[in-house]
């Protein structure tokens, strides 16, 4: 009987012309293809070794044929739902974008550019001419300079500015970001010598002033944008910062973390330190991240006095952490948004998700909900609190609301996510739940596939 079964198992070539499979054999390279046949044929041969089977059928094998050739057709960074209720999600990809950014970038890509070449003269011209007189309008920066990512702007900066020499930073701001990535390693790396002042909840102007020497290259200042100290606490005024380095001429450096360039507080949140704010303190050199209340791409953004830009652009680390075309494309959209604060918080996804209220969550949980119960599907609306994320305003949370599902929370927090797009919720009380505030309608459809699929 055994012997039978695998005599009757297909053989690769004939599979592979199958009419069966031709669909499916003209979306896969031809080794994926060949690979999956290959596979699906194993599967079974495997079942019948283990006597797990007595019989089969060949639309059997094609049908596990093509779920292979689904798996192996997919990429490995790909779209995923997000339903945690955290906006600027870091392992999720952070900010997103608007279909007409991601259309302007289309053309980019699928077309050659300007990126590096000057129309008016046809002779090569900086990728950074792009962007920079866009960004220093809507600052009020001299000037402004674009690299891969902040850790990689307060590297440049520091290499160029204070190699060799020392650093003043307030104990109180020796941050830790993601990946165990620390200021005095970033330090380190730039060549330049930490010196720590003041004590971890309070450090004063004096402290700085008290220790500055001939060896003292640059004074700087780190927005603590991912964690909060409360309590008997006290901090340096940029402002005060800024006016120490004039008088002993001593280059003053902010590091903003998150950087945004709207106030928060007039849509009811916290008030968050603004660039403008920074650039108009006097401080000589800001920098910033692109992807977090920004709400732009990956990437890090130095603002400051033009000569002090100009210096920067010769560094030879800038051709390390130079952007690419995609960045530039994206940036100067979001940036084009920022000319109006009206149209930047209708246009850029996270910021229309901050500053939405309350009721518009509510009226989408209840839509899902609605579409949910039509199929069948037993699940209830709960009050939730939504995080901002993305090492931004930490102990901020904003009210929201979410679908809540009956049922074994770790395994539907498992299924969910192993949808072919994969629908990441969170666990809260013991059940699984989707917060309403981070779904988007567009992603009703495939919630409600993937529930019918998990619960009928």
């Amino acid at each position: 009987m055994e012997k039978n079964l695998f005599q009757k198992l297909p053989k690769v070539d004939i599979l592979m012309k199958s009419e069966k499979l031709e669909e499916i054999s003209k979306k896969m390279s031809y080794h994926n293809y060949y690979q999956a046949v290959k596979d699906g044929i194993e599967f079974f041969r495997n079942k019948i070794k283990n006597r797990e089977i007595t019989d089969f059928t060949e639309d059997e094998v094609i049908s596990k044929i093509k779920e292979i050739s689904g798996i192996k057709s997919r990429p490995n960074l790909r779209r995923v739902i997000n339903g945690t209720g955290t906006i600027i999600h870091t392992n999720l990809g952070r900010s997103i974008l608007n279909e007409k950014i991601t259309e302007d970038l289309g053309e980019i890509l699928l077309n050659y550019s300007n990126l590096e070449y000057d129309l008016e003269t046809g002779s090569r011209g900086s990728r950074y001419s792009h962007i920079e007189k866009l960004i220093c309008d809507i600052t009020g920066a001299e000037g402004a300079l674009i690299v891969n990512n902040n850790a990689a702007a307060v590297i440049l900066c520091l290499n160029e500015f204070a190699n060799g020499k020392n650093t003043i930073v307030s104990r109180g701001e020796l941050v830790e970001i993601g990946g165990s990535f620390r200021i005095p390693e970033i330090m380190k790396l730039a060549g330049t010598t930490l010196k720590e002042v003041g004590t971890t909840n309070k450090t004063h102007v004096f402290d700085y002033e008290d220790n500055i020497d001939e060896e003292t290259a640059v004074l700087l200042k780190v927005h603590t944008s991912n964690f909060k100290i409360i309590g008997f606490t006290e901090e340096a005024d940029k402002k005060d910062i800024a006016e120490l380095g004039k008088k002993y001429e001593i280059l003053t450096m902010e590091d903003l973390g998150s950087g945004v360039l709207v106030d928060f507080s007039k849509y009811g949140l916290p008030k968050e330190p603004t660039i403008q704010e920074s650039i108009k303190s006097g401080i000589d050199i800001v920098t910033v991240s692109g992807d977090k209340l920004l709400g732009g791409p990956q990437c890090g953004i130095i603002l400051g006095k033009k000569p002090l830009i100009e210096r920067l652009k010769k560094n030879q680390y800038l051709r390390a952490f130079r952007v690419n075309k995609i960045t530039i494309s994206i940036l100067e959209n979001i940036f084009q948004y920022y000319k109006d604060e009206r149209e930047a918080i209708k246009e850029i996804p996270i910021l229309n998700m901050i500053t939405e209220e309350k009721g518009k969550v509510l009226e989408r949980a209840e839509k899902l909900s609605a579409i949910l119960k039509e199929r069948n599907i037993e699940n209830s609306i709960i009050e939730t609190e939504s995080k901002i994320g993305g090492g931004s305003m930490p102990e901020e949370t904003v009210e929201s609301y979410a679908i809540c599902f009956t049922g074994d929370a770790v395994l539907l927090e498992k299924r969910f996510r192993g949808n072919d797009i994969p629908v990441i919720g969170r666990i809260k009380n013991d059940h699984f739940i989707l917060d309403a505030k981070t779904l988007r309608e567009k992603d009703f459809e495939e919630i409600t596939g993937a529930a019918e699929r998990i619960f009928l």
